[in-house]
């Protein structure tokens, strides 16, 4: 019901938005009478502000057309490389000139874009700054109600699925990047494939910022997950998609009611953003506009998740702490199997967390290092990054500066060949454990 309530209410929102934006504009405009009355300037700051506040964010673009390589400029073509129900597998393809022939060696990344409620398009930074000197894959996840039932349901063990399914299709020369709460079937998926003996295994795993342990420095969504129980996530937040959309009756826990959690965390700095925003439009301020436009139009496009995966991740993630108490299991390939991260021996780790991060606090992924217990610790790295919050951990300024040289040299440091590492692959199945 309440999800029809929500389409109700953006069916009443979305002409009155329009017409707040028409009518901001001729207050603006140089060529209407109406700019040259006065306060024109602080009318159509108010109007643009109703309209913002009121209208339907949609899926941003990646956006990444060109990018610099040495000095050159290079178009980006982006292409689906493989699309699976829930998710397509994204390249941004690189049409490097044969000048530049030798960059088609770069280390290809994959990225696992967090399915968490924003797009995937809020690692458009992480991608950016990726992209010069490797080539690179995301995970872009499909909102749910845009998903027929026809296709099934969608839990924590298919996150895992499609993580192995990624890797393999890209072999063991990949190297793989998670951010937020994909480490955490990111790590298991790996911890998998390396009990399995799988030859795909990637060759390295860097994660930022993910809720490995809960247990550690809880955070405000740490406590809600723990204050309540799964009964009360599954009557309070999981509704049906309504008849207006592909997934029509398929459970979900809906984007809207995420951004307005999102929104709640930090209430006074929206709040105060939207109010600078306002006296920015007044004052002539087009830069600081544009990027308050830009921000919000990312941070208010979500997503649908899957209901079977969002309540999975409370009780497995949030409430049982199953991955750091050796008690997850997933079925997968039609067997039940157990998580073993200290069967990862030969993927070198890379756990990065903010000083700031109030989503996932201190020592939440670090906690990788201790569950790999028998990786070699010349195979172990860890950075926290200072004065660092959640989102500053992949993209921004010390994303940029600070935190992606450390990335790009910890990729660079474990490059192997393919045969060297196939002939390494063949020497650990011979091995004794």
């Amino acid at each position: 019901m309440l999800y029809d309530i929500r389409e109700a209410q953006r069916a009443i929102l979305t002409p009155l938005s329009s017409w707040a934006d028409s009518m901001s504009q001729l207050y603006a405009s140089p060529y209407s009478p109406l700019s040259y009355i006065p306060f024109a300037n602080r009318i159509s700051a108010g109007l643009e502000l109703v309209h913002r506040l009121g209208k339907d964010y949609h899926k941003p673009e990646f956006g990444l057309a060109s990018i610099p390589v040495q000095r050159r400029t290079v178009p980006v073509v982006e292409r689906v490389e493989m699309a699976l129900p829930f998710c397509r597998l994204l390249k941004f393809e690189r049409q490097l000139p044969e000048s530049l022939a030798q960059r088609r060696d770069d280390p290809a990344v994959l990225v696992f874009a967090p399915l968490s409620g924003h797009h995937a398009t809020l690692l458009r930074d992480t991608v950016r700054a990726l992209l010069p000197e490797h080539e690179v894959y995301i995970t872009d996840w499909i909102d749910a109600r845009m998903v027929p039932l026809s296709q099934g349901n969608f839990q924590l063990d298919d996150y895992v699925d499609y993580a192995i399914r990624f890797m393999r299709h890209l072999g063991p020369d990949v190297h793989v990047l998670s951010v937020c709460q994909p480490t955490v079937p990111v790590l298991g998926a790996i911890s998998l494939m390396s009990t399995l003996g799988d030859p795909a295994l990637p060759r390295s795993m860097t994660m930022m910022g993910g809720p490995i342990d809960t247990r550690r420095s809880p955070t405000e969504v740490n406590n809600l997950a723990q204050t309540h129980s799964f009964e009360w996530f599954e009557r309070n937040v999981i509704y049906r998609v309504p008849a207006r959309y592909p997934g029509a009756g398929r459970r979900v826990y809906p984007g809207f009611l995420q951004h307005t959690g999102f929104v709640a965390m930090n209430a006074d700095r929206h709040v105060l953003s939207h109010w600078e925003f306002y006296q920015s439009l007044v004052q002539g301020d087009l830069e600081d506009a544009k990027a308050h436009r830009r921000f919000y139009d990312e941070y208010n496009a979500v997503l649908d998740l899957p209901a079977e995966f969002y309540l999975d991740t409370i009780r497995t993630v949030f409430q049982e702490y199953a991955l750091p108490q050796g008690r997850w299991n997933v079925w997968f390939e039609g067997q039940r199997h157990r998580i073993v991260p200290a069967d990862i021996r030969r993927v070198p780790l890379f756990t990065i967390e903010g000083e700031l991060d109030d989503i996932s606090g201190q020592g939440q992924t670090r906690a990788a290092h201790e569950l790999c217990e028998n990786l070699p610790a010349g195979m172990q790295r860890h950075l926290t990054a200072q004065g660092a919050g959640h989102y500053g951990i992949f993209s921004g300024r010390r994303w940029r500066e600070i935190i992606y040289p450390e990335v790009r040299e910890f990729i660079a440091e474990h490059r192997q060949p393919a045969k060297a590492r196939r002939q390494e692959v063949r020497r650990s199945r011979t091995e004794p454990a």
